[in-house]
């Protein structure tokens, strides 16, 4: 006897297509208000990166009216609606044709608004006449700083406040500078062939929207190979107060108990005996040849990185250092003895060492190529630790740190 299974294979592949587009209809439907994952390569409905932050993450700094933000180691601008790369570099007074090779764009293409644009070199920094929130490149958050303010404010007397005093003299009258602005400096990333905003959300584990809101990504979050990306920085929030630092109140006669001194009960003996010490006799100061000539204890000197000229000075706040220019390929040695302390890189890729010394000396090493020392190493004054850049970047930016603040190198090392 003979079956027709024709029909019922049928139904079979039609309850399962039916299923598979129930299922794919249910994984879009949760996916309703997040970003579609366009190149899948998480699997569908496995990965999302809309909750890969661990931590809240900071809204982009505004910048000033040119568009121009700033940071130690680069700046971007931030184009607005209609913008073209011409009007970008005549409002900031950069070149078209490089800024367009730098950022892989065509000058005449139209940008989004809130797009990001990176600058390939520096330009006149952000300051109140140009609309910022403060004055020169976004420095970073000196953590040690905030923690040792939350202290002295936690063990600070109950009810005492204190006010600063006026100035003493006119200048009184003159408006307050604005201070410099503080935040963390933010990764910034080249789109490289293959790359999509979802892969670089994956890569640094942030939202993909919040990528795309830093950068002015439009609504299907496309982006093109040179451009530069800044990823988002998660939140720095001041040191919360710890209930030791707390400080304690108590009520009046509520407090321990005051010792009675052993005087007021017994007084101490007389002792006859103590004599007064003789006064030591100072001796004499030589009397000084007069062909001698004594010099002044000055500071501890270091030797210069590298044989060269400064070709830029130390400005607190906008230069922490001094540059000094000298041949390409130039060896860069170690100012004193130390201990290598970090070998890290600029947003570039470009090397920076930065050794240790004591009095709680830091140098650093910035601009430089093929290190020859690791992490931990010791120098010797005078060693060889890497080697100067080529080309117009045959320079060392080199500074010098009491701690966590720097401070001008020139008095070091002349």
């Amino acid at each position: 006897m003979r079956h027709d299974i024709s029909r019922p294979m049928t139904v079979c592949r039609k309850a399962r297509l039916m299923l598979i587009l129930g299922g794919s209809a249910l994984a879009l439907a949760a996916c309703e208000n997040q970003p579609l994952d366009l190149d899948l390569r998480g699997g569908l409905g496995s990965f999302s990166t809309a909750q890969a932050a661990t931590a809240p993450l900071a809204d982009r700094p505004r910048p000033d009216s040119r568009g121009v933000i700033s940071y130690p180691n680069y700046q971007v601008v931030v184009a607005r609606r209609g913008d073209t790369l011409a009007d970008v570099a005549q409002r900031v007074g950069a070149d078209t044709a490089q800024l367009a090779r730098y950022n892989g764009i065509d000058p005449s293409v139209p940008l989004r608004k809130d797009e990001i644009i990176a600058l390939p070199s520096r330009v006149a920094e952000p300051s109140p006449a140009t609309g910022a929130a403060g004055t020169g490149p976004i420095q970073p958050v000196d953590i040690s700083s905030l923690a040792g303010n939350a202290i002295d404010r936690a063990l600070a007397p109950a009810g005492v406040q204190t006010a600063s005093l006026p100035p003493a003299s006119g200048a009184a009258a003159a408006a307050p500078s604005k201070p410099a602005q503080t935040g963390k400096e933010p990764v910034r990333h080249r789109i490289e062939r293959g790359e999509t905003a979802y892969t670089v959300a994956r890569l640094y584990n942030v939202p993909v929207k919040a990528l795309a809101e830093w950068n002015g990504l439009g609504a299907d979050f496309s982006v093109r190979e040179g451009q530069f990306l800044l990823i988002p920085v998660a939140q720095q929030a001041p040191p919360q107060r710890t209930a030791a630092l707390e400080p304690k109140t108590t009520l009046p006669g509520a407090g321990s108990p005051t010792p009675t001194p052993p005087s007021a009960t017994k007084p101490l003996p007389q002792d006859d005996t103590a004599k007064p010490k003789p006064v030591a006799q100072k001796p004499a100061k030589p009397v000084a040849d007069v062909g001698q000539v004594t010099k002044p204890s000055a500071v501890t000197k270091m030797i210069t990185p590298v044989q060269g000229s400064i070709i830029r000075g130390y400005t607190k706040g906008k230069n922490e250092g001094i540059n000094i220019k000298a041949a390409n390929g130039a060896p860069v040695k170690a100012a004193d003895d130390g201990t290598v302390a970090a070998i890290t890189k600029s947003a570039e890729g470009v090397p920076i060492v930065v050794l240790r010394h004591e009095g709680n000396l830091l140098t650093v090493y910035a601009n430089v190529t093929d290190v020859s020392v690791k992490k931990g190493d010791a120098v010797k004054r005078g060693a060889q630790i890497a080697k100067l850049r080529t080309g117009t970047d045959a320079y060392v930016h080199f500074e010098v740190r009491k701690g966590f603040d720097s401070v001008d190198p020139t008095p070091y090392i002349q």
